[in-house]
């Protein structure tokens, strides 16, 4: 599993569909990182900052470890 689908799964548990909607690019961008395409500082900012206003328990530390334990 890559980081940012640990993201969207784990994190956020959604679609890819509706992860590109809170972070308002296309589904085939979300595909792409979650293919091994790094998302940009700034595309990443938004994750985060789309997290913390959920409410969801994060760390940057998710962009780059998939944590120990976590289905592949």
């Amino acid at each position: 599993m890559s980081p940012i689908q640990f993201i969207r799964k784990q994190v956020f548990s959604v679609s890819q569909s509706e992860f590109a909607a809170i972070l308002d690019v296309s589904q085939s961008t979300v595909s792409r990182w979650e293919r091994g395409v790094s998302p940009s500082l700034d595309e990443m900012s938004k994750i985060r900052c789309a997290a913390v206003e959920r409410g969801v328990s994060w760390s940057d530390s998710f962009f780059f470890d998939v944590p120990n334990g976590v289905a592949q």
